[in-house]
């Protein structure tokens, strides 16, 4: 439907007046719309078609044309658009609308422009409107699979991987450590989330993205975006060894090098967005044990399990009020933990009072075998 309006224009003699970007989701995806021919009218009005990738819908996007901080409008097709998303800018304001739309507009180069109602002018002075867009439903030969692109390990031989210790973009991961069979006592509440917490804000995409084989180095980003219930800020926890103010990921390295375990407390919702798996690797990797919420949204959830953490809701969601971001926090039940069966949460105030919460989770017997090897890894290893 895109290549049908951008058709109409070329007919006409003219091309995109703003920037155009084409981002084929996949090998498959570029072979097909390059075998039927529907990339080269995209190209000849003035498209740039990108690598086989997210590319700008995660923020995988070395954009030229606008400084950062500028305000400006972009009208996509993909389907996030978190504030500085696709181009880490946070100025830029991002609509999401279908492909033939995004197309007709660039064409006509207006944000006002109505292809149902205005006109558009020809290369020879005319006027002329865009007439609804056609296309098959499915391509009519199937789709094509591409370049192959993988390369088997040699079968004689066991490959071994290699990296340079020094690197910053790459890292070997080491495997998390085991449960130790017993409960959890007297956590640090690392950070009592206000509101809305997307992965974005667990784990931002844009810039940081260039360390998402370097866990320790895109761990830095951890939370950053998340607001603080205790001051209404982002970034900005108390460290509760020191009484300082510092970064979300700086107080979790302290905690971990003292060798405190930690919580963090989140509200609705809490990890809807992207299913990157880093924004549950990287608490995992700073030390914490459990993510307590009211409500998670199902992926996250899940990712969670499978790096060791507890994911963990209250029984009663106005408990999340219930929690102070200096009380100390007690996970007790774990040598019982079964599939439905409620784990305990003792919390003791600063001012020594304790209360025992009710916490609910959604683990199957699989799940919990992941929690007590350490992670879902772990877990598959020891099988072999």
């Amino acid at each position: 439907r895109a290549a049908s309006v951008a058709r109409q224009a070329l007919n006409k003699g003219i091309k995109a007046k703003a920037g155009f970007t084409i981002t084929p989701g996949s090998e498959q995806i570029r072979a097909t719309i390059a075998r039927d021919g529907l990339d080269k009218p995209l190209k000849d009005i003035g498209g740039v078609v990108l690598a086989n990738a997210c590319g700008p819908c995660i923020g995988q996007w070395n954009r030229q044309d606008m400084p950062k901080g500028q305000a400006n409008t972009i009208v996509t097709s993909y389907n996030r658009n978190f504030t500085g998303r696709n181009d880490a800018n946070p100025e830029t304001h991002a609509f999401v609308t279908s492909p033939e739309l995004v197309t007709a507009l660039t064409i006509a180069g207006r944000l006002d422009f109505n292809p149902m109602t205005d006109s558009l002018t020809a290369a020879d002075g005319s006027k002329f409107k865009l007439e609804p867009p056609t296309s098959d439903e499915l391509p009519s030969r199937g789709f094509d699979a591409g370049e192959e692109t993988y390369q088997a390990p040699p079968k004689d031989q066991r490959p071994s991987v290699e990296v340079d210790p020094s690197s910053k973009r790459l890292q070997l991961l080491t495997p998390f450590d085991k449960w130790n069979g017993g409960d959890l006592d007297e956590m640090f509440v690392l950070i009592k989330v206000q509101g809305k917490c997307t992965t974005d804000h667990i784990s931002a995409a844009g810039p940081w993205l260039k360390f998402r084989g370097h866990l320790d180095n895109i761990s830095n980003n951890m939370l950053i975006g998340a607001v603080n219930s205790e001051n209404g800020e982002k970034n900005s926890v108390r460290n509760h060894m020191t009484g300082e103010y510092g970064g979300v990921p700086d107080t979790a390295r302290h905690y971990k090098a003292q060798g405190k375990n930690w919580v963090a407390i989140g509200d609705d919702n809490y990890g809807e967005g992207s299913s990157r798996e880093h924004a549950a690797l990287e608490p995992r990797h700073l030390g914490a044990r459990a993510i307590i919420v009211k409500s998670f949204a199902r992926i996250h959830e899940t990712n969670l399990k499978k790096q060791g953490l507890l994911a963990l809701t209250f029984q009663e969601p106005s408990d999340y009020d219930r929690i102070c971001p200096d009380d100390l926090i007690s996970i007790r039940g774990l040598k019982d933990m079964a599939p439905g069966k409620p784990l305990q949460c003792v919390v003791r105030h600063s001012n020594g009072q304790e209360e025992t919460l009710q916490l609910n989770h959604t683990f199957n017997d699989l799940q919990i075998n992941w929690f007590r090897a350490g992670s879902a890894l772990n877990f598959m290893k020891s099988k072999q």
